[in-house]
């Protein structure tokens, strides 16, 4: 489905209206570090979903999302597919995102194609919509798979010691504990989703991190309401969005034109979060907002400061690293306790706290949320 049209020869930061299937080949030929797609899940819904009140449930029937049959949906998936590796480096990998209703065919799509698949991540929603009718297990999770554009490629950008870093100093897994855009994130319009299928900004964040550096393409062919621009903007990289519904690219330039590097997050803000185990990773104060790359931690004893890294890591002098890592450096020791040993200072009050302390407003919310499921 290659287009005839006129060459777009400067896509960087834009959002392109229009089809990918032909958007994409119109782009200059290995523009992208990396594409992050999140497709139509075709799931295929003939009814209205209702709760056992018989109230509607705010579901996707959009007729973006309307296909005829499995067939017409794997023609459009292998299209669009082979539109990315027009606008993918050699060097660059994917990220395609989906739930049950399609993940599947697409993986094998992906593998037809050449894509060599390095990962999937299950992104487990810690705040799920529950299965109203009771017919079905609680559907709690998306798959993102995560690939290379060819078997034999080499070369490909994967920030393991940050992650490893941002996780304290723990492997990062592919078990992603994130909750669903719900709050002062979700964007509406008249009361109603503006989109209803928004990603939250945490889990955008969490895979532009790991897979880019700063300064690199991430190119969205559903750019949708515009998270993956967001996210690139905010952490020094550029983006090219490509998106078919005026009324989505409307918003998503709305909202990029809002957004501030450093800006603001109210702690009242903060999205739960539910992991099943009580460990919390220091990136995750920062994939909240709760901390802010440039942020300055202060030692427990006031002789030393470290600079927030966007990634998780903090900067003291020439040691960087974990918190705990940096820690360890500053007070000559071979191990240290980072949640004991730096503090934040408060943006309503101006006074120094524990770091520790943010950890535990988020594992305060993440039992609230326990404590609502199991009502």
């Amino acid at each position: 489905m290659k287009s005839n049209l006129n060459k777009i020869d400067h896509p960087i930061d834009t959002i392109v209206e229009g089809d990918c299937r032909t958007v994409l080949y119109r782009l200059p030929e290995q523009c992208a570090d990396i594409v992050f797609a999140d497709p139509p899940y075709n799931l295929q819904l003939s009814n209205p979903l209702r709760r056992p009140d018989n109230s509607l449930v705010d579901a996707v029937n959009d007729s973006w999302d309307s296909f005829s049959s499995l067939q017409e949906y794997d023609a459009f998936t292998t299209e669009w597919l082979t539109a990315c590796r027009h606008a993918l480096k050699d060097t660059g990998t994917i990220w395609v995102i989906g739930s049950y209703h399609c993940i599947f065919r697409i993986g094998a799509i992906m593998q037809d194609l050449g894509f060599w698949i390095l990962n999937d991540i299950v992104w487990i929603k810690t705040n799920p919509t529950p299965n109203m009718n009771g017919t079905r297990f609680c559907n709690a999770h998306d798959t993102l798979i995560w690939a290379k554009k060819s078997q034999k490629q080499k070369g490909y950008t994967f920030n393991y010691r940050t992650m490893k870093a941002g996780n304290e100093d723990v492997q990062m897994r592919s078990d992603w504990y994130i909750p669903l855009c719900t709050g002062s994130e979700r964007l509406l319009s008249g009361g109603t989703k503006s989109h209803s299928t928004q990603k939250p900004l945490a889990l955008l964040n969490r895979v532009i991190t790991a897979s880019t550096r700063p300064g690199d393409v991430v190119l969205d062919p559903f750019f949708g309401s515009g998270t993956t621009g967001v996210a690139a903007k905010s952490l020094n990289r550029r983006y090219i969005g490509i998106e078919r519904e005026s009324a989505y690219v409307k918003l998503a330039t709305q909202r990029l034109d809002s957004v501030a590097t450093n800006s603001t997050f109210n702690d009242d803000e903060v999205p739960d979060l539910d992991a099943p185990v009580a460990r919390i990773p220091f990136c995750t104060l920062i994939e909240l907002g709760l901390l802010m790359p440039g942020d300055i931690l202060t030692s427990t004893d006031h002789t030393a400061e470290a600079i927030v890294q966007e990634d998780g890591t903090i900067v003291c002098g020439k040691a960087r690293g974990s918190i705990h890592s940096v820690g360890a450096a500053v007070a000559g020791k071979p191990t240290c306790n980072g949640w004991q040993k730096w503090l934040y200072r408060d943006r309503e009050t101006g006074t120094y706290r524990s770091v520790d302390d943010l950890r535990n407003l988020v594992r305060q919310r993440s039992a609230r949320v326990i404590d609502m499921t199991q009502e």
